[in-house]
């Protein structure tokens, strides 16, 4: 187990809320961001490390994304 960096585009707003739009997969793929479903402090279980923890609905799954110092993961 392990992190899987992933590029994300995502929306900034004036009070410093990020909201994803979108991942980068590893192989070149782009999913979107259909939901954010919560958004909280919390560390990776599998993959060690603490920051934002974004349960998020891509491509009809639920999805965990991580953004930690700036680098977003998933577990893998």
């Amino acid at each position: 187990m392990g992190k899987l960096f992933v590029r994300i585009t995502a929306e900034h707003d004036t009070s410093g809320i990020i909201k994803p739009l979108s991942l980068l997969w590893e192989d070149g793929r782009v999913f979107t961001v259909d939901r954010v479903l919560d958004v909280r402090q919390a560390a990776s279980l599998k993959a060690g490390g603490l920051g934002l923890r974004y349960t998020c609905r891509i491509a009809g799954k639920e999805v965990y994304l991580f953004c930690d110092e700036g680098r977003w993961f998933i577990e893998r």
